[in-house]
């Protein structure tokens, strides 16, 4: 059942990636990221559909399906879609309390580091104990930079609030990075590895996935 199609939602809420699992938490996002794949297509290398239809699955129905799989097999959990996970950040966390649980796995989130502006509160302070990873999108090195490319419909409190984020997450997970796509020009790139720096997190410059 690596890539399991839910029949109520027709697409993978579950879906196993190299050595993996990955969880597809929503379709939701705040932004609409020009390199996103979620522009063009339903699928990806990844799994063969992750956009949902006509809802998404409840976190019960996450807990479920994560039920059928021996999630012993996989070095890593990760909550990682087409959607922003912090888009059902209550409910992520839920599932992060029932997949620990069930024993000492290591759990990621990628995010667009956005959770704070989606919640309304200071979101990364969940993390604590909860996650052992968190991967944040950068993508540009000045809140203008961010806005052109990422198109958030939170304009330009985005990059700040991605970094206040980041900061708090750092003190709270034991591995924070922040990346890049590989088609970035090197001197941004060199820009936003000083950003991920001050704020105490990795860097990491991620290849940029067309289909």
């Amino acid at each position: 059942m690596e890539n399991q199609i839910s029949p109520l939602y027709g697409a993978s809420a579950t879906y196993e990636y190299g050595a993996n699992l990955y969880i597809n938490m929503t379709n939701l996002c705040p932004n609409r990221c020009d390199f996103c794949l979620r522009q063009n297509s339903s699928g990806s290398l990844y799994a063969s559909n992750l956009w949902y239809q006509g809802g998404e699955p409840t976190k019960e129905e996450f807990r479920a399906q994560l039920q059928q799989r021996d999630l012993n097999r996989y070095p890593e959990i990760v909550f990682c879609g087409y959607g922003e996970p912090a888009c059902r950040w209550d409910d992520t966390m839920w599932l992060c309390d029932y997949i620990r649980s069930t024993g000492s796995h290591f759990i990621r989130i990628n995010t667009n580091g956005l959770a704070n502006l989606i919640t309304g509160r200071n979101a990364a302070l969940d993390l604590d104990g909860r996650v052992d990873a968190v991967s944040v999108s950068l993508n540009a090195s000045t809140p203008e930079g961010y806005d052109k490319i990422c198109h958030s419909r939170f304009g330009l409190k985005a990059f700040p609030a991605l970094l206040r984020f980041t900061s708090t997450a750092v003190l709270n997970v034991p591995h924070v990075r922040m990346t890049v796509v590989s088609t970035m020009p090197k001197a941004e790139q060199e820009a936003c590895q000083k950003v991920a720096e001050s704020v105490g997190a990795d860097f990491f410059v991620r290849e940029y996935i067309r289909e």
